[in-house]
């Protein structure tokens, strides 16, 4: 799993979205870096922190536990968390878990 913020610190504007563009396979593994990452991310996020899954392969619960501790992090914060680019099988997971209510999605 690697995680690649478009807009780093310091040169996002404060109404740009931080976009963070995630690829491999979250899991019970990745699971932990990858927290850390999307922590650090959110600290300089403004409004809106982005989260492209267009090269996520496999996400497990663990991943899926990180998405939504995340979300609840960046609400409190007044952050908006967003999911863009799932491919159909993370549509599926979202799908079936009921996290496609709670998680918000753009095209």
């Amino acid at each position: 799993m690697t995680a690649t913020a478009i807009a780093p610190p310091g040169r996002a504007g404060p109404s740009a979205p931080t976009t963070v563009h995630l690829s491999g396979e979250i899991d019970i593994f990745t699971s932990k870096a990858l927290r850390l990452r999307l922590l650090s991310a959110l600290r300089y996020s403004t409004n809106v922190l982005v989260l492209d899954l267009s090269e996520v392969t496999f996400c497990d619960a663990t991943g899926l536990a990180v998405l939504v501790g995340v979300h609840h992090r960046a609400r409190a914060q007044g952050v908006t968390l967003m999911l863009t680019g799932a491919r159909p099988y993370m549509t599926r997971l979202l799908h079936v878990t009921g996290l496609e209510r709670s998680l918000p999605t753009m095209a």
